[in-house]
């Protein structure tokens, strides 16, 4: 999970932001998801995503976009017309497949923000998080926890614990964070830390 540099035309570190491809069922999740993108680009960061410009996921580019930040969008062929990508000015890549894609978003994040979202969001969050438990990766992960959405999963988590099947520092892992304002600081602070790491 090396950083491709080439991706992304800033040295200005990266989210890599997991979300819906839809809105969802509660107007919560689209306003956070345009709160993101501001704050984001408010805090020094530039976007990786899965490309398209439709739900959350375009929500937060959009909102990257308007309020100046980079963009990197990847997104497979087949998903060019059911998700298409988002018109603004901002780097597409276009890959052969689902892994390939996930492959070049990992790659090209510093950190990685899970926002409200479905299969694909649980898929992509399971894989980064696997990542970490097997040392690939310490990239930061941090859920946004808007309105509790992620409890369910949180809990899931704590059941793979309880029943033997992760170890308990698994949970040190991840950061939950109820809003984008919070999620927003850890991110800050993660790289402030890592700014004042000697080279």
């Amino acid at each position: 999970m090396n950083r491709m540099t080439t991706e992304i035309s800033s040295a200005r570190p990266t989210i890599c932001v997991f979300c819906g491809s839809s809105h969802g069922a509660d107007p919560a999740y689209t306003e956070a998801a345009r709160r993101f993108g501001t704050l984001m680009v408010a805090h020094g960061f530039d976007l990786v995503f899965g490309g398209g410009g439709v739900g959350l996921m375009g929500e937060v580019a959009l909102s990257v976009s308007k309020a100046g930040g980079n963009i990197l969008g990847i997104i497979p062929t087949f998903l060019r017309y059911v998700e298409p990508p988002l018109k603004v000015a901002s780097k597409i890549v276009v890959t052969d497949s689902m892994n390939e894609r996930k492959a070049r978003m990992f790659a090209a994040a510093d950190n990685f923000a899970v926002l409200p979202g479905g299969l694909g969001t649980l898929d992509e969050f399971a894989e980064v998080f696997t990542g970490a438990q097997l040392r690939l990766h310490t990239k930061p992960i941090v859920l946004v926890n808007i309105k509790n959405y992620f409890d369910p999963l949180l809990a899931l988590i704590d059941h793979f614990v309880a029943q033997g099947f992760a170890g308990a520092p698994v949970t040190e892992l991840i950061h939950v964070a109820p809003t984008v304002e919070d999620a927003m600081k850890i991110f800050a602070a993660r790289h402030t830390a890592r700014a004042k790491q000697p080279a």
